[in-house]
């Protein structure tokens, strides 16, 4: 199956240098591309697009903004941010908006092509660890503790569990260990977690841990 991509970012050449990456594969094709966040929004309606990458800063409506609208009328197309620094100030933003997952402008181009199969086949991107440093970075600007048995109450206290772990970069095998579980068994608490809380992957699940107070960034080292 061909993964149909659109393209949203307000440089021309930066468009055409990633067209070419991406129609160079044969299981891959860009379906459109747009040069602001509304004309995104329009082309994804349109075209109903596997992937975005969306890039954060264009003119009219940004990203981020983009991509709430389009989260929020629950297109299914996944959205990767593009951006220049892996800890720009609005990456977190945009994973709040709803977006999958998060990559450099610098990324080789058979990572690039590689990364957007595994958003569309609706896998986290986005590792742990980075999502967490991420978080780490802006913890200032995160909530505090925002009773999480709130919005926790839909979930298993062995779900918490598996929730918490997740948050704290273990890999579905480490928690398996963890808690003397096979690895299926915490893929199905992970799947669990996801639906009942309305989540669209792991990455939209470890930033709900952090915002209700789950887990809560540990102090430098040192």
């Amino acid at each position: 199956m061909t993964v149909r991509v659109v393209i949203a970012d307000d440089q021309d050449l930066i468009r055409a240098g990633l067209r070419m990456i991406i129609d160079a594969r044969p299981d891959l094709t860009v379906v459109g591309e747009a040069a602001d966040g509304a004309e995104a929004v329009a082309v994804v309606r349109r075209t109903r697009p596997d992937v975005v990458l969306m890039d954060v800063r264009m003119p009219r409506m940004d990203g981020i903004a983009a991509t709430r609208e389009l989260v929020a009328a629950g297109q299914p197309a996944r959205v990767v941010v593009l951006t220049t620094f892996d800890l720009d100030e609005f990456v977190y933003a945009a994973l709040r908006a709803g977006a999958s997952a998060f990559l450099l402008k610098d990324t080789r181009p058979g990572d690039l092509a590689e990364a957007i199969r595994v958003v569309a086949r609706g896998d986290a991107l986005l590792a742990p660890t980075v999502t967490r440093r991420l978080l780490d970075r802006f913890a200032d600007r995160l909530p505090g503790p925002a009773a999480p048995a709130r919005r926790l109450a839909a979930l298993t206290p062995r779900e918490v569990e598996v929730l918490t772990l997740t948050a704290r970069a273990l890999s579905n095998a480490e928690i398996a260990a963890r808690l003397h579980l096979s690895t299926a068994t915490v893929k199905t608490h992970v799947s669990a977690i996801l639906t009942k809380l309305g989540l669209r992957d792991r990455i939209q699940a470890v930033v709900l841990a952090y915002e209700v107070g789950l887990v809560r960034p540990e102090p430098p080292a040192g």
